[in-house]
């Protein structure tokens, strides 16, 4: 079992950096391994090897021809998710995971054993500031902005739409990096405007390369939201933020947020909820051991976050599932 999901992981990083569904997508016909082995560089043996597995994983159409010649295609699935030019493309995604979180993931015994991530072990750089380690380079930061802009462009309505946010007219998205979900919030909510509060190197890269002057409606604030003033709001957005900190973190920094919100206000934390009594779901579980091997957090039920909006004092805590990876949570300050 552990060789085949291993294999089905490599295979799919391989034929997405190698741009396989690239090259078919451009061709609009199908090629053989041969013609395509020409054009991504690639040996003709290894080429027909990795196109018979995309073919078993279902990514790949086969079309034998009388000569016996196999020409491959794109599924819908493969060119929906895994062709460059998608609006749903998630190759920076699988990227990111391929040469980043894999990487920490060889460590994952060390990770059980210690109880804390593997930053030092996979990449020499010390885990003492998360972010530091996870913004290593400037290279590095890009990618994990390209991941984060990848899974919103994706989830992203799903969860801004979970609850009718209509009467929040001043939102903050702490931590918001590429401004993905700023973008879905302004075209579901016509009224309101959302200002992305990051890290100043990360709001310099989202103003350089993911937020165009066009979009009115999203601003910007540079600051730390553990240690900078948090400016008055309406409604804030956690999104995959809290699970990347212990509870005692999380208290803190939604304290803050809580001071920070106006009366009448809220936040909305948005997160892949485990079941309440942690059975599932397993890709939940997983994300949770991936949790362990890069961040100080976990993977919580919504009745942890809960408790932890609770302690923060917000009230009237509610939870909506989407259907899908993420869902919503949202807390509320009294008028």
């Amino acid at each position: 079992i552990c060789d085949f999901i291993i294999s089905e992981f490599s295979t799919v990083f391989t034929a997405c950096e190698l741009g396989v569904f690239d090259v078919l997508h451009g061709a609009q016909r199908p090629l053989s391994a041969e013609q395509l082995s020409r054009q991504l560089e690639a040996s003709v043996d290894g080429t027909e090897r990795l196109l018979a597995a995309c073919s078993g994983l279902q990514l790949l159409h086969t079309h034998r021809q009388e000569d016996g010649t196999v020409l491959y295609s794109n599924t819908e699935q493969a060119s929906t998710y895994l062709t460059r030019s998608s609006p749903l493309s998630l190759c920076q995604s699988i990227q990111y995971y391929s040469r980043t979180i894999y990487l920490c993931w060889h460590h994952l015994t060390d990770a059980v054993r210690e109880g804390r991530n593997q930053y030092e072990k996979a990449f020499g750089v010390s885990s003492q500031d998360l972010f530091e380690a996870l913004y290593r380079s400037d290279e590095e930061m890009v990618k994990f902005m390209q991941l984060m802009n990848s899974v919103w462009n994706i989830c992203g309505r799903d969860v801004v739409t979970a609850f009718d946010l209509s009467p929040f007219k001043v939102i903050y998205d702490l931590g918001g990096c590429s401004g993905a979900l700023a973008k879905h919030c302004t075209s579901a909510y016509p009224e309101c405007t959302v200002t992305i509060f990051d890290l100043p190197k990360v709001v310099q890269t989202s103003r350089e390369h993911f937020v165009t002057a066009a979009e009115q409606r999203i601003s910007f604030h540079e600051g730390d939201f553990f240690k900078d003033h948090l400016p008055e709001a309406d409604l804030y957005i956690l999104a995959r933020i809290l699970h990347d900190w212990t509870d005692e973190r999380c208290i803190e920094l939604l304290t803050r947020v809580y001071h920070a919100c106006k009366p009448g206000g809220a936040v909305l934390v948005v997160e892949a909820l485990l079941h309440e009594d942690g059975s599932g779901p397993l890709t939940v579980q997983f994300y949770s051991l991936n949790m362990l091997v890069q961040t100080e957090g976990r993977e919580r039920t919504a009745a942890q976050y809960a408790a932890l909006l609770a302690a923060a004092g917000f009230t009237d805590v509610q939870e909506r599932r989407t259907g899908k990876i993420y869902d919503a949570v949202l807390g509320r300050k009294e008028a």
